[in-house]
């Protein structure tokens, strides 16, 4: 299995989260496996205070897996270590068809940039190299490919012709250390 990868950047608020859980039943029903790596800013959390698993992280330990019939997750607590780059998290996902990375706007891997009219910030597109297309609501002059934001066919069409090779991500980005 050749394993791809493409991002979606964007502002916040320009919908990057909303059009890919409308992009990733659309890439299932073309037989396409898709996982997610998601960039979440500062302190976030996935387990509950007071849950175990909280109890597990507070007292200390480096790495938390919950586990049931269902899903498994692992939690990793940097304790004051460097935030992993792209490359690191790469290598830590199960094989797929398609990894979406939703923002590491800083980071090389190519990426759509998701734009919204309503959101009034400004193109990420004229000073990031790594943008190689843009999903939009509003008409934009450029020479990238451009789809409308809400034509899902569109969109995941221009995601597919744009992902690169995992291994060809990694690559751009140990070159920008």
């Amino acid at each position: 299995m050749v394993m791809k990868v493409i991002g979606l950047a964007g502002w916040s608020g320009a919908g990057k989260t909303t059009l890919l859980t409308r992009l990733i039943p659309h890439f299932n029903a073309q037989g396409l496996r898709v996982s997610v790596i998601k960039h979440a800013h500062h302190r976030f959390d996935v387990d509950v205070p007071g849950k175990d698993s909280w109890r597990h992280r507070e007292a200390g330990a480096a790495e938390v897996l919950v586990a049931s019939s269902n899903r498994w997750a692992l939690m990793h607590e940097l304790r004051g270590a460097a935030e992993p780059r792209l490359p690191e998290l790469l290598g830590k996902l199960s094989a797929v068809d398609l990894v979406v990375v939703e923002g590491f706007k800083r980071e090389p891997h190519r990426k759509i940039e998701v734009h919204r009219a309503a959101n009034a910030k400004p193109l990420l597109f004229p000073d990031d190299p790594g943008i190689v297309g843009i999903a939009t609501d509003a008409a934009v002059e450029t020479r990238l490919p451009t789809v409308h934001l809400d034509d899902i066919e569109a969109v995941a069409a221009l995601m597919l012709r744009a992902a690169i090779q995992v291994e060809d991500a990694m690559a751009r980005s140990a070159a920008t250390r």
